[in-house]
């Protein structure tokens, strides 16, 4: 959610503008290794990470941009890209740049030329980190009792079967359940969210309705 919040205020941002087309960067991380957590790994590790996070990896960006009038473009899906992609050998995913290892690597190499190198070798943070809606979980931890939060956790558990683990969730939550009423599995998948009862794509390792990871 916090990540989605970001790209919903860029996108309204845009549109209030005058904007009617936004680009994205979606895929560039999933495709060229941008996460941390990929570049310790060996070749054949990062080949079989890789491939399996290109099955899971999906962007609010295209819902919301629908949502709010504006149109949104996501060039590393292109087609061409996605081939490119699949075809690269891992070891210009990641690299070394005074002695310091950057994922993405290729993508910078590219544009080592036209972008300044502050940009270009610029360390991945995340969207909740350079947006600062990382805060949220501190705002709803100051904005929502301990009792209140107790009182509704213990009512959504008996009434819904859903799981309330943090604050954060619970304000969500509530405007989820105002929209769609509780979560319900509808035989769509076989796999079922143990936390909220949602259905999740039987090659998902996580919950889009409440966030629950792993599953």
């Amino acid at each position: 959610m916090r990540n989605s919040a970001a790209i919903y205020i860029a996108l309204r941002h845009a549109r209030d503008n005058g904007g009617r087309v936004a680009m994205t960067g979606d895929g560039g991380d999933e495709l060229f290794a941008g996460y941390s957590f990929l570049y310790n790994l060996d070749l054949e590790e990062l080949d079989h990470k890789i491939r399996e996070i290109w099955r899971r990896m999906s962007f609010s960006s295209t819902t919301l941009g629908e949502a709010l009038g504006i149109r949104v473009k996501q060039p590393f899906l292109d087609q061409e890209v996605l081939s490119f992609a699949e075809k690269l050998d891992s070891r210009f995913r990641i690299g070394f740049r005074d002695r310091k290892r950057y994922g993405k690597y290729i993508l910078r190499m590219a544009f080592e030329e036209m972008l300044p190198e502050e940009i270009i070798w610029r360390e991945k943070v995340p969207i909740e980190g350079g947006s600062g809606t990382s805060i949220l979980p501190r705002v709803f931890e100051e904005r929502i009792s301990d009792q209140d939060f107790e009182k509704l956790r213990k009512r959504y558990l008996v009434e819904d079967g859903v799981e309330i683990r943090s604050k954060e969730q619970l304000f969500c939550y509530q405007i989820y359940r105002e929209f769609f009423g509780p979560p319900h599995p509808d035989g769509s998948t076989k796999k079922i969210c143990p936390m909220c009862h949602s259905n999740v794509p039987d090659d998902a390792n996580y919950c889009k309705v409440c966030g629950a990871y792993p599953i």
